[in-house]
């Protein structure tokens, strides 16, 4: 029971992750006329200080000590703090550049990534319909790619850091919270530094676009520490593989937001990849839709049979026939 209380604590903490970032999109606009690294520093910046914040309030530090005692978990956790600030700086001048279509196709390709992970370096398994449906998904960036004429690097970089992040954070098996105080504890100096910096060039935006300026940039911490937290919660209860499935909802809002707001351009070759992308979202969730009501016909044999073997009142146990699996018939593969 309580395996299958974490597994959907972790479906709920992912699905919010990524709604989350999905929409954020509409977000960093809102920071200009600060730069995407200015950006950037002060994510790294406020972000620690609302995990502290929380830490306080939570009074969770206990676990400091003893990790501070496993450097090859600090190490992993050091990896996935240079990863998502690759990913994050990326992603904040994307945005902010016009190329929401293009980060979209990253994360489109982030999921195949994570999922290619999972299978090679983690020994996780797929069913036939996932691999049709990942196979579906290749050609699908492929088709997208060569829409845009170039080697989609924007695409690319942020595909291989986020999942390169979300790998380290899965083998560092670390909570959420703790694990973003460690990757924010990592970057604060830095970012800090550098914001000191501009302050003394005179070029911050901080106090110099007034007070609403001012708020939005400190506001960085939340809109980045939330669903870090909650992605963190997930990738510790379920499987890469899944994870690397839930990702597709963060795209698909950026996709939508890139085209319907930000007016960008969409040539029918493009058109025809995202179609791709979406038959094979299709085929995913029939897959998982099938599996679930296995698993639940699984379950509703399992049940009878184990009390056909009870004992009943003032008799001996009754045996199910030698051969003949209380589950017979309802196959599942995991």
């Amino acid at each position: 029971m309580q395996g299958t209380n974490d597994q959907r604590a972790g479906l709920l903490s992912g699905f919010a992750a990524y709604g989350m970032w999905g929409l954020v999109p509409l977000y960093w606009p809102l920071l200009k006329p600060a730069g995407a690294v200015e950006i950037l520093a002060h994510r790294m910046v406020w972000s620690l200080g609302v995990v502290a914040v929380l830490l306080l309030v939570l009074r969770r530090w206990s676990w400091i000590g003893p990790l501070l005692r496993q450097p090859r978990r600090l190490g992993m956790l050091g990896i996935a703090a240079s990863t998502i600030t690759v990913n994050w700086g990326l992603y904040i001048w994307a945005v902010n550049s016009g190329h929401v279509v293009e980060a979209s196709l990253g994360y489109f390709i982030n999921p195949l990534v994570t999922i290619a992970m999972g299978v090679l370096l983690l020994g996780e398994r797929l069913r036939p319909a996932q691999w049709a449906a990942v196979a579906t998904g290749v050609a699908a960036v492929l088709v997208l790619a060569i829409g845009y004429g170039k080697p989609p690097w924007i695409s690319l970089i942020l595909a291989f850091s986020f999942a390169t992040y979300g790998l380290f954070k899965k083998k560092a098996d670390v909570g959420g919270l703790e694990s973003l105080t460690v990757e924010t504890a990592v970057l604060f100096l830095p970012a800090l530094g550098y914001l000191i910096w501009l302050g003394a060039q005179g070029t911050s935006t901080l106090t110099s676009e007034g007070f609403g300026h001012t708020a939005l940039l400190a506001s960085t911490g939340v809109v980045t520490a939330v669903p870090l937290i909650l992605f963190g919660a997930a990738a510790i209860r379920i499987p890469l593989s899944t994870i690397g499935l839930l990702q597709y909802m963060t795209p698909i809002a950026q996709f939508v937001l890139g085209v319907a707001y930000f007016h960008e351009e969409m040539p029918p070759e493009r058109w025809a990849g995202f179609a791709l992308v979406w038959a094979a979202l299709a085929v995913l969730t029939w897959d998982a839709l099938r599996t679930a009501r296995r698993n639940r016909a699984r379950a509703q044999a399992v049940r009878p049979a184990a009390r056909a073997t009870a004992a009943p009142a003032g008799g001996e146990p009754i045996e199910v026939a030698p051969g003949k699996s209380p589950g017979a018939g309802t196959e599942c593969r995991s």
